[in-house]
């Protein structure tokens, strides 16, 4: 059982306990579900209360949240053969690994044994349940950030900040924006193109150093945050600059030097879901992407 106690501030006065527990402890209806069923769940001032009571400034709130259920759907997991776990960080409630390009987060018609979710469920064991933390496509590698418990993954939901570093063709100096809706044309395919029929998204970018590989190919190195969650975002974006990322058959095209998209997570920022704690985890590239950037040839800038 984990335990989080709040002073409640000036600001909730006379509000109902059900408003603080979603809008400041960042419970999720589920397990707001869960902790009225228990008699020790939500504790006002070490008394039991309802969700619909209301709360008076400098009440001290308890809420004592219980293991997750072993119990509970899982998916059912095939041993996953040849591939290592690479851990970057990992507490109670949280483990952050460097997902390899080849590998798939979750398992489908395509990838039944080869996923991180086989992986880390083997590392972990039955008893806690695999909840990645947004997600990222086959063919990008770098950091996944995964919650031990329903509470770290509604409370890691939407709060990741992440850098990722990207190989597109072209040279881009300085920093820019892209702003370009992308809209999914087929309901079947994954494919994305951009649209005005799409939903927004903006990505944000930085040089970080540009030159020729050997066979002439123009290429930048850059540091790429999101404003939008989009998926595919920072594949679709740079290719409709006609600057598709390295690898990226999809987008763009195929590579003897690189067999997958040249797109990696290389940053998470991110609050410790019971401490607050600020946590910063870093993902060194792989030896793909790493060889093309000791290959550019000028206008280099430090990582």
């Amino acid at each position: 059982m984990r335990t989080l106690e709040y002073k409640i501030p000036s600001e909730y006065n006379e509000k109902r306990v059900l408003h603080f527990l979603k809008a400041s402890a960042g419970l999720s209806a589920r397990l707001i579900r869960t902790l009225k069923m228990r008699p020790d769940g939500i504790l006002l001032n070490g008394e039991h209360i309802r969700t619909v009571d209301f709360l008076h400034t400098g009440d001290i709130l308890t809420i004592n949240i219980p293991k997750d259920n072993s119990n509970s759907p899982i998916e059912k997991f095939n041993s996953t053969k040849g591939e290592k776990l690479e851990i970057l960080y990992e507490d109670e409630d949280v483990i952050v690994v460097n997902k390899p390009a080849t590998l798939a987060i979750h398992q489908s018609h395509n990838h039944q044994g080869d996923t991180l979710a086989n992986l880390l469920s083997e590392y972990l064991g039955p008893q806690i349940i695999f909840r990645a933390v947004g997600r990222l496509d086959k063919g990008t590698s770098g950091i996944v950030v995964c919650a031990k418990n329903a509470f770290a993954a509604n409370k890691l939901q939407g709060k990741i900040e992440k850098i990722y570093f990207a190989m597109p063709e072209g040279i881009f100096t300085g920093k820019g924006k892209i702003e370009a809706p992308i809209f999914r044309p087929d309901p079947i395919k994954t494919y994305r193109i951009v649209d005005d029929r799409g939903d927004v998204a903006i990505t944000c970018w930085e040089e970080l150093k540009t030159g020729k590989l050997s066979d002439g190919t123009e290429v930048s190195f850059l540091r790429v945050n999101l404003e939008t969650g989009r998926t595919h975002q920072i594949r679709v974006h740079f290719s409709h600059l006609g600057a598709p990322l390295l690898g990226d058959t999809m987008y763009g095209r195929g590579r003897e030097d690189i067999s997958h998209q040249a797109l990696h997570c290389g940053i998470a920022t991110f609050k410790q879901p019971f401490t607050e704690k600020t946590i910063t985890v870093k993902a060194s590239l792989p030896k793909d992407m790493q060889n093309i950037l000791d290959n550019l040839e000028k206008n280099t800038k430090g990582l």
